[in-house]
């Protein structure tokens, strides 16, 4: 089992708070976003953590763990940055965004999980949103699952069937190895001839996870929700700092 940590991101909705620093550096009290990160998988056992970096690469110094740097991370977005790393994508993995926490019970979902390609899902996601005016509710990665299935994935879905289920995908992402063979190869076919919009993006180069996962789930690949129990937070703007600094110890 592997952990590939994304971060390389210039995470401009912060301001200032990471002109000089990456955003998984910021600390939650005494510690940094990515240490939290680091410190559940490593509880687990799980000694492999690769953390692709981008801006301030000198400044990411962790025990015991791989650093990819990104040195194109301008050109593309976060789904290009995953495949900076994708020759260690060669077993089952699991990925995450370098702006989220979460509790032991959710990484235990993800570990539970066995079929090829889960995405993690919160199924009581609004609760969230409840005073998060940075971030208003229209901004989630929402997922629609019918018959245990993802079906879709894409921001501000409000419309679905009564015989379907809306959550929100954390950013937390797992592959047994043959996942982590068709996600790779289907980008690869992609990066290779696809021009112009792609899903929600205005490119392949421009893309993110979810519109990956969109392709994949139109190519007729089974996306599994891996539904969690627990809490869990992202860090995209000051207030969502301020937010898990209150909750979190």
């Amino acid at each position: 089992m592997k952990v590939i940590i994304i971060a390389a991101g210039t995470s401009t909705r912060l301001g200032n708070l990471t002109e000089e620093i990456p955003k998984g550096l910021l600390k939650i009290n005494n510690k940094s976003i990515l240490e939290i990160q680091i410190q559940q998988f490593k509880k687990k056992n799980i000694s492999k953590i690769i953390i692709i970096t981008g801006p301030h690469h000198e400044k990411f110094h962790f025990d015991d763990v791989s650093l990819i740097n990104d040195r194109k991370y301008m050109e593309h977005d976060v789904l290009g940055s995953l495949m900076i790393a994708k020759s260690e994508m060669n077993s089952e993995i699991i990925t995450s965004y370098s702006d989220i926490i979460f509790e032991n019970s959710v990484l235990d979902s993800l570990l539970q999980f066995k079929g090829d390609i889960g995405i993690a899902v919160d199924l009581n996601w609004e609760e969230k949103y409840l005073n998060r005016t940075e971030h208003p509710k229209n901004q989630a990665d929402n997922v629609v699952i019918e018959d245990n299935k993802v079906v879709k994935i894409k921001k501000n879905i409000s419309k679905y069937e009564s015989t379907q289920q809306i959550g929100e995908f954390l950013g937390l992402m797992k592959l047994s190895d043959y996942g982590a063979e068709i996600f790779i190869k289907k980008y690869d076919e992609l990066i290779q001839s696809h021009q112009g919009k792609f899903q929600d993006a205005q490119s392949i180069k421009k893309a993110y996870l979810t519109d990956l996962i969109q392709e994949l789930i139109d190519s007729g690949m089974k996306i599994s929700p891996i539904f969690i129990n627990g809490r869990w937070a992202e860090i995209d703007t000051p207030q969502d700092l301020e937010s898990a600094r209150k909750i979190w110890y």
